[in-house]
């Protein structure tokens, strides 16, 4: 590396975009410049259509011409833990392009549910566009700004945007140039980060996330949502049994929210009675911290607890989706699991709530009005979520008697999507588990739909989930 690299390592890209006295422009700086790029004159920026053409197509490129990246990507950045993304928080984003399909890719960005918080605009225009523009308007928390240039040229025009933002904004530059000279330079003048394409929505999220995710709390289970495509298809069922799979299988921290508030039934399946329930979070979402969580929820064994629903119809349960958002986010930075029962309504909330979470799980029996509903959902889910993968698909009670039922394979092509799990009729081993307060694998551990129940558990956690077995003498004493 060039000694007009050499810099030290002690900076914080989480500061705001201010240029440091000794780092303004002089003489050394022109010099470094000119080393870095000999075709750009220092002080003349080139005009937008140079840029533009020296720029590298966004997407996933040949791997065999794609020089070895900058820097390796975290494996696990910040607000991302197991692949899982804790949302960016409410900020203010404006983004200043050279190319139309940098404000496409910024604009997917905007609709990722890990963005929903900020306030997103992405225009053509460059450096010069972002320098023009906040002479006399007020700057964002964020500004994202393509240029191609390089050297005295680039230092120029962040040296003016300096002069005109405002204490506290930030700054992220998607360049050209795959330097480390050229990013330890600019973490030096105060730009939070450097990307280079190819570069993706997602990749552009977790650059963000890691300037404004709180440090403090970079924790965040996974929220794993369940919703029937129709009543009485066995959603709850399987929300409560995957969920007592992954913590008795995975021995993870695991926690239930039952959000059918009016008839919710998981306090009913684990044989649970609480006068504390999740209506009482909900009421007042700004209270909610560790403590008032620790008394609220129902501890059902050493990895799992309820949020049992209020199951009452003295209330009607009309509330602002952020205050389900609010319990949710406090809720996942204690367990690495959560997952929400949602109920079989449309409304905003309820819309909301499924869309924000990391996994859906979208459960359905073998009939037309089913298969209608699945669909609408997938698809809506799809189209809303394209940086996530597409929900997962579940057919229950499969094989009822004298039932006319859409062959699988027939379900499965008319839906676009191959179910990872189908669930035999097995009405006996489940009317026991619910009238006794039990899960299926402790009334029938053999059975296949607690080897079913094991199964998806496994595809949520990325392991095998199956509990062991208790002897028969645990069985008599209630351990194991």
């Amino acid at each position: 590396m060039s000694d007009a690299y050499d810099f030290d390592d002690d900076f914080d890209p989480t500061e705001p975009f201010v240029l440091p006295e000794e780092l303004r422009l002089d003489e050394t700086a022109d010099a470094v410049g000119a080393a870095n790029n000999d075709e750009l004159t220092p002080g003349f920026p080139p005009p937008p259509a140079m840029v533009a053409d020296e720029l590298p197509a966004f997407g996933y490129a040949d791997a065999t011409t794609v020089e070895e990246p900058m820097i390796v990507e975290d494996p696990a950045p910040a607000g991302a833990i197991n692949g899982v993304d804790q949302p960016v928080p409410q900020i203010s984003i404006r983004a200043f392009c050279e190319r139309p399909d940098t404000v496409a890719m910024i604009g997917s960005a905007a609709l990722d549910r890990r963005l929903a918080r900020a306030h997103v605009q992405a225009s053509l225009g460059g450096l010069p566009e972002a320098i023009e523009h906040y002479h006399d308007e007020n700057t964002p928390n964020l500004i994202l700004i393509e240029s191609g240039m390089r050297g005295a040229a680039l230092f120029e025009q962040l040296e003016e945007l300096a002069n005109v933002c405002d204490a506290g904004t930030k700054v992220i530059i998607i360049g050209a140039a795959n330097d480390v000279g050229l990013y330890r330079q600019l973490i030096r003048r105060g730009i939070s980060d450097y990307l280079v394409p190819p570069l993706t929505s997602l990749q552009l999220i977790h650059s963000i996330a890691d300037i404004y995710v709180d440090p403090d709390q970079p924790f965040a289970g996974k929220v794993t949502a369940f919703i029937g495509a129709k009543g009485g298809v066995g959603a709850s069922t399987l929300a409560h049994n995957v969920a007592w799979q992954i913590s008795e299988g995975a021995k993870a921290g695991t926690i239930i929210m039952d959000l059918d508030l009016s008839f919710g039934t998981a306090g009913l399946d684990f044989n649970q009675e609480s006068n504390s329930n999740i209506g009482d979070a909900l009421a007042e979402p700004g209270r909610v911290d560790d403590v008032l969580l620790e008394r609220l929820l129902t501890k059902c064994t050493e990895n799992l607890s309820i949020f049992t629903a209020p199951a009452t119809l003295d209330k009607e349960w009309e509330l602002d989706p952020a205050a389900y958002e609010t319990v949710i986010s406090q809720v996942r930075a204690t367990v690495p699991h959560v997952i929400l029962d949602l109920p079989h309504i449309w409304s905003r909330w309820v819309k909301s709530t499924l869309f924000a979470a990391d996994e859906i799980i979208i459960v359905a029996s073998p009939d037309l009005a089913s298969l209608r509903n699945a669909k609408n959902l997938y698809d809506l889910a799809k189209a809303s979520r394209s940086n996530d993968e597409p929900p997962k698909i579940v057919v229950n009670q499969v094989g009822v008697p004298k039932r006319p039922e859409i062959p699988i394979k027939d379900f499965a092509d008319a839906l676009g999507a191959e179910p990872v799990l189908v669930l035999p009729f097995e009405p006996q081993i489940f009317g026991e588990a619910a009238n006794n307060g039990q899960m299926i694998q402790e009334v029938k551990a053999d059975s296949k739909a607690a080897e079913g129940m094991s199964h998806l558990a496994g595809l949520l956690t990325g392991h095998p989930c199956a509990p062991h077995r208790r002897s028969f003498l645990q069985k008599i004493l209630g351990r194991g």
